[in-house]
């Protein structure tokens, strides 16, 4: 069976494992996060051997050459040699230049990188602190229209991330970044297409940046979004939604509370709310970002309702920690 060999020691591979599941049930401690080779936490540098294609499938040629590789996605048939990532080959630097409190518990980062980043709207960076904790976060700016890289993040109960970003990173600090990654994004060619979109929490994050950038392309057919969150003092972009609402007559915003409801917001689930009011979805492109379960739950009702597989984008928020 084949070895794996990570800072001088070596580990037999379990077959069919992946080399995540050798260093892990070995104690071996690597950055890891979704576990199914979307958020590429769990990159590693090849030293020794060849990793298999499919751990590659997703990166950038130039990390290819180097022989970076997804370990969550990787079943080795040979022994490989591996490493934590060279920062100067996948990172780089960007400095906060704006931090604001949107609600209770979601905060606004604005973030200059120190080379430019090329990005669509609703990709995703993982960002690395001093710490070496990473974390990936959605994209809620435009690169067409935002000069700063825009993330939102939500302060969770057990979030070490979230929690050292909202009380320590400040204004002129600066963290490491890498991405963008994800293909959850806005593509043009069907302007008529009618879109709908389901976001949880701060899975509102890529739709904002989704829906802007549908709009900045031209897109004239109906886009629905409905946002959906415990109470309404969570609904931290609705203004924001509303005016958009306003100004396109093609764009409707909705407000879903699961908790207890007040003024004209809508009471319930933003999925259950969503499928309901939109049961035939054939020829309809979908964006779902949230939580694993309800990102799953509406994939596989909007699929039943008649949307075509390649036409459902989705980004769970699947990290073990936030």
């Amino acid at each position: 069976m084949p070895e794996i060999t990570y800072q001088g020691k070596s580990f037999v591979c379990e077959p069919g494992e992946t080399v995540l599941s050798t260093l892990r049930r070995n104690a071996v401690e690597v950055p890891y996060s979704c576990g199914a080779g979307a958020c590429h936490t769990c990159m590693l540098h090849c030293l020794d051997g060849e990793p298999t294609e499919k751990s590659q499938k997703d990166l950038k040629p130039a990390l290819k050459n180097l022989k970076y590789f997804l370990a969550c996605q990787c079943v080795t048939e040979s022994n490989l040699e591996v490493a934590l990532p060279d920062d100067e080959d996948v990172y780089v630097s960007a400095r906060l230049i704006e931090k604001t409190q949107l609600s209770p518990t979601v905060w606004c980062f604005r973030l200059e990188a120190a080379v430019p980043v090329y990005y669509h709207a609703g990709q995703f960076i993982n960002i690395k602190n001093e710490a070496g904790w990473i974390r990936s976060y959605s994209l809620a700016s435009l690169p067409n229209e935002d000069d700063l890289i825009e993330l939102h993040v939500r302060r969770m109960p057990d979030g070490m991330m979230s929690h050292w970003l909202i009380d320590h990173f400040e204004e002129g600090m600066h963290i490491e970044i890498e991405g963008p990654n994800g293909h959850c994004l806005y593509t043009d060619g069907e302007p008529e297409q009618p879109i709908l979109m389901v976001g949880t929490g701060t899975g509102l994050a890529p739709l904002i940046g989704i829906l802007r950038d549908a709009l900045h392309q031209g897109h004239v057919g109906p886009i629905h979004l409905y946002h959906g969150v415990r109470d309404c003092g969570e609904l931290y972009l609705n203004q924001t939604l509303n005016d958009l609402a306003q100004s396109h007559a093609h764009v409707y915003y909705h407000a879903c509370i699961s908790g207890e409801v007040v003024n004209s917001y809508k009471a319930g689930r933003a999925s259950d709310i969503a499928l309901a009011e939109h049961p035939d979805l054939k020829a309809w492109k979908v964006f779902v970002c949230g939580s694993p379960d309800m990102v799953k739950q509406v994939r596989k009702m909007a699929f039943l309702a008649g949307a075509n597989m390649h036409n459902i984008s989705a980004d769970a928020f699947t990290t073990p920690e936030h």
